[in-house]
């Protein structure tokens, strides 16, 4: 199957195609749903200083258990456990905030970060100030606020951390521990300090490593944004070529029309069938291309006359595949099987069937013999399979499937074909992917969301009257 098969109407201009409701006399045209995009990495990596918050207070509690009940050191239990408590409470109303609002900004991120810093100094002060082995977990705090914070706001996280160190440094209540450090693991401050590097190493390994990852996965979403960007400005170019080609084509269309109308009553071709057959041909191949130019410029919006339209999808693919197999003049050679089941009334547009008559178009050009057309519903989606016999894709262009320029013809422009079908399904909320058969052949799938094209049954309501 062949990628290049440039379609009759550029079909990039979906976004404003209505998908909502039938449109009635006197109504605006109704608007297609979509969902607003929004950067979920702040959102992620809060999630991880929650989670992390949660492995403190913990962490604490464990800690003070085992230093009490363990080794019957004294500590302000009535100041601590308030801090906990504070603590807690703060967390409690970080997550109640991640389900309020999806973004997260780096100041919220600052802010959450401090509010640990002083919990942490609350707690270093009151069991032994700058002498408490913990005092190295401070290295997180930091660490973590140079991956997740813009550099101003990491600088700020670093004086704060330094002013508290000096603070516990000044006013921190020592410990009454042994000095024993000579006595190497079998010190209790040597084995705080190992408890405390091994805590802040396994800190550092499993929130980096996932902070990381949201990171590349921002990366990601970010690059396949400019690729879109990039794509759909190459539309918006060929939409505005197309069009300005369309109006230039029209006058010597409607001339040649024209013309020829007026041939058919002129005694030298009226007398002779053979030249009366072929104004005919003419007369289709020119009503044909003026069919191509009236869709070139409904997809730019500029034929208002000729609205969307209420159907059906059983209607909508048995008219279109009555069209294609008249204007293509191939017959037999299209099977046709729709096996949606039960039917669903739908909007559609020039731009819809223009990107499935292309699709087709590829697989006849492809295709042997002849090609088929599958129609099923998988759940809420519409399911389109096109197979042809023909020699499949070569491994290049699947590799870049619906990538502009890739072609198999090897001619300028083309490759635009699956460009403009990927893109159209792409806003509609849809995939289309392609196979080589393992008998021979290639098949093009496209599944695009019913919610995307059905109408809504409150409209069907408001409508009724």
């Amino acid at each position: 199957m062949n990628a290049d098969h440039t379609p009759d109407t550029p079909a990039g201009r979906m976004a404003d195609r209505p998908v909502a409701s039938a449109p009635g006399a006197g109504s605006p045209p109704p608007r297609p749903r979509g969902r607003g995009r929004h950067d979920t990495t702040g959102h992620k990596n809060m999630q991880q200083l929650i989670t992390l918050r949660w492995i403190a207070v913990l962490g604490q509690i464990a800690t003070i258990y085992v230093v009490v009940m363990g080794f019957g050191v004294l500590l302000p239990l009535n100041y601590m456990v308030p801090v906990l408590g504070g603590l807690i409470a703060f967390n409690i109303v970080g997550m109640l905030r991640l389900r309020l609002a999806p973004e997260v900004s780096n100041t919220e991120l600052l802010v959450a970060m401090l509010v640990d810093l002083v919990a942490l100094t609350a707690q270093l002060y009151l069991s032994g100030g700058a002498t408490n082995p913990f005092v190295f977990l401070y290295l997180v705090q930091v660490t973590l606020g140079a991956v997740l914070l813009k550099p101003w706001s990491t600088w700020t996280l670093v004086i704060v951390t330094t002013l508290c160190f000096m603070l516990l440094a000044a006013a921190g209540r020592p410990l009454t521990l042994p000095l024993d450090h000579g006595n190497g693991l079998a010190s209790l401050y040597v084995q705080g300090m190992l408890i405390c590097f091994a805590l802040n190493a396994s800190l550092l390994v499993v929130f980096i490593t996932r902070i990381n990852g949201n990171l590349r996965a921002r990366d990601a979403h970010l690059a396949d944004l400019r690729q879109r960007a990039a794509e759909e400005e190459h539309i918006v170019r060929m939409g505005l070529l197309a069009s300005g080609a369309a109006h230039e084509l029209g006058t010597p269309l409607a001339t040649m029309a024209v013309i020829l109308g007026d041939w058919r009553y002129m005694r030298p071709f009226k007398d002779d069938p053979q030249l009366l057959q072929e104004i005919g041909d003419m007369q289709a191949a020119v009503a044909r291309c003026k069919s191509i130019v009236g869709g070139i410029l409904l997809s730019a919006g500029e034929a208002r006359g000729e609205a969307p339209a209420e159907t059906t999808v059983h209607t909508f693919l048995d008219d279109l595949v009555a069209e294609w197999r008249a204007t293509r003049g191939f017959d037999e050679q299209l099977r046709y099987d729709n096996d949606f089941g039960p039917d669903l009334r739908i909007v559609s547009d020039s731009a819809l069937k223009q990107m499935i008559c292309n699709v087709l178009d590829n697989a006849l050009e492809a295709a042997r013999r002849g090609i088929v057309l599958r129609v099923r519903r998988e759940t809420d989606a519409l399911v389109l399979e096109i197979t042809d016999d023909g020699s499949g894709f070569a491994e290049s262009m699947l590799a870049h499937f619906g990538k502009p320029y890739q072609s198999s013809k090897g001619r300028p422009g083309g490759g635009l074909g699956l460009f403009l079908v990927v893109n159209v399904a792409r806003t509609l909320g849809g995939t289309v992917s392609a196979e080589n058969l393992p008998q021979g052949g290639a098949r093009v799938t496209l599944r695009l969301p019913l919610s995307a094209i059905t109408l809504e049954e409150d409209d069907d309501a408001t409508a009724a009257p």
